[in-house]
Formats: C-alpha cells, structure tokens, sequence
C-alpha cells in the first residue's frame, strides 16, 4: 500500500509539529530546536498558524512565516512548512510571496499544508468574517487554485467568486517545480476533505480522540489510505508522489513497531506531537523528544 499510495521510494519520513505560541513564540527558540532536530536525523519540522485561538488566549503566538524563516537559515536539510494555514482566511498574493520566498530561502524545502482552519468562531467570527464551513471549503478552493496560478510566474487571471485575480504576474517562482507540495488536512471519517487532498500531493488527517495526541489506530489508517487511493486512482494519479501524513505522541519500547504498523496500513510520514496539556508550548519537552531521534524503522 505505502508504494501504490505514495508513488516514490518506500519508506517512512518523520517531523516534529511545533506549535508557535507560549516559550516557542520566539523564533530564536524553534530556529535552536530545528538545529537539534535536523542533527538528531528529522526530516521535517512544521508549525501552526493560529491568529486567534481562545483556547490558548494569554498566551504569545509567532508568525508562522518569520518562525520558518529563522529555521530555514540554520537548516539545510529539514523540510519546514505550515501544518497547516487557512487558505480562506489568506489572500492569494501575500500567500504566494510567503510561498516563494521561503521555498527560495530553503532551496526547496517547504510543503503548504492547508486546510480550512479553526475554530471557525475563534480564527474567523473573531474578525467579522464568515464561519459557514461550506463557503471556508470554497474560499479554500478558490484561494489554492489562485495561488498555484500565482506561483507559476505566468501572467494569469482568476475570476472566482471569492477571489479574483485580472492579468497579474507574481515573481520570482518557487525552487520546486512544478509545484511546492500541497498536504490537505481534514478530520477522517469525513470524506470532503480528502476528497479535496487527492487533486493535490498529500493527506494530514485528524483522526478521532486525536486530543490526546495518541498514536492513530491502523485500521483507520488503513481505511483512508484505501479511499485515497481509490480516489487517486479513478483520476488517473495513481502513479504520481502522494503523502499520508498521520501524527501523535510516540515513546516507550513499542514506539517504532506502532510505527512500523502505521507504514504497513498506508502512512509515509509520521508527524510526532506533543498531547494538548500544559506541556504543548514548552521547549524542554520538545528539546528531549528531538534528541532521542526519530523512531525509525
């Protein structure tokens, strides 16, 4: 399943998702712990992009931009990334210039991961915009394909019902071409979102009970990466790289056989987080999880 699904070299990559709020607001600190994670073997950091999140109100929150800038200079091996941004709440310009620039800085090594964002109330109600998630969904969709067309360096022109775009050029382009990879995120079992991932190069799905960062079960696993792949597959893509990009909090003696059986059911990224306590936005606990390495298998 990992190489029908993935489409590229078999194996498993492995990241550490930051969110950038609390002790790790300061981009000096990620920019210190992405050091440590590229040293101690990661593939992957990734970040959040919250502007309001009541949950977590008092406390300090980092642009995602500037945070994956500061690790983008130190770095030159990670692949950084937003986990995700909210497409709808962007516009398509300021989006594509932050895609471009990064993917220039890091010589091509960002993934965008999108989705539609939340808490809808917190991250859009919040600002007077629309929380109705089915217009979120075509903001969403009207956005990315807008920022594609931008990324391509073509003069192009959009006319959509949330965005337009009239005869506009946007460079220079992204070191990657012909795209930066685009990850999806959504909450499984829902099927809209992924059947949105499967127009573009990766799934980030939620699985449920994912609150307390466990591993996902594999038979979820397995089960989405069965509706990916046949999605693919009825849109003639079944040949291209595809990522299913699962996460939680791995540790203890089992940590590379659950992800071992995460790999077998579908998965070619394990994305290790931390559980949503106390602890989510301190740095210790990150500094101490990087350096005992990924759990490779």
């Amino acid at each position: 399943m990992v190489s029908y699904l993935r489409g590229r070299m078999a194996g498993v990559r492995y990241s550490i998702n930051v969110p950038n709020f609390g002790e790790l607001a300061d981009p000096r600190v990620v920019a210190d712990l992405a050091v440590a994670a590229e040293e101690a073997g990661w593939d992957g950091l990734f970040v959040w992009d919250h502007v309001h999140y009541r949950r977590y109100r008092d406390r300090p929150f980092a642009d995602p931009w500037i945070v994956l800038a500061a690790a983008g200079m130190v770095t030159t091996r990670l692949r950084l990334g937003p986990l995700i941004t909210p497409v709808a709440r962007r516009r398509p310009v300021k989006l594509a210039r932050e895609i471009t620039t990064l993917d220039v800085l890091t010589g091509g090594r960002l993934v965008l991961g999108v989705g539609l964002g939340g808490p809808a109330e917190d991250e859009f109600g919040s600002f007077g915009e629309p929380t109705d998630l089915k217009m979120l969904a075509e903001r969403l969709d009207e956005g990315l394909e807008a920022v594609m067309l931008l990324l391509s360096g073509e003069p192009v022109s959009y006319h959509g019902r949330h965005v337009t775009l009239d005869d506009v050029r946007c460079l220079p382009t992204p070191v990657q071409r012909p795209r930066v990879p685009v990850w999806v995120a959504g909450r499984w079992p829902t099927r809209a979102p992924f059947r949105r991932a499967v127009r573009w190069d990766g799934a980030v799905p939620l699985f449920p009970g994912y609150a307390g960062q466990p591993p996902p079960s594999v038979a979820d696993v397995r089960e989405l990466a069965a509706f990916l792949a046949e999605r693919r597959a009825a849109d003639g893509r079944a040949g291209e790289p595809f990522d299913l990009v699962v996460g939680g909090r791995t540790g203890g003696d089992r940590a590379r056989e659950i992800v071992a059986e995460l790999a077998e059911a579908g998965a070619t990224w394990w994305d290790e987080r931390m559980p949503f306590d106390d602890t989510l936005d301190r740095a210790d606990g990150y500094r101490k999880r990087i350096e005992q390495g990924p759990p490779r298998v």
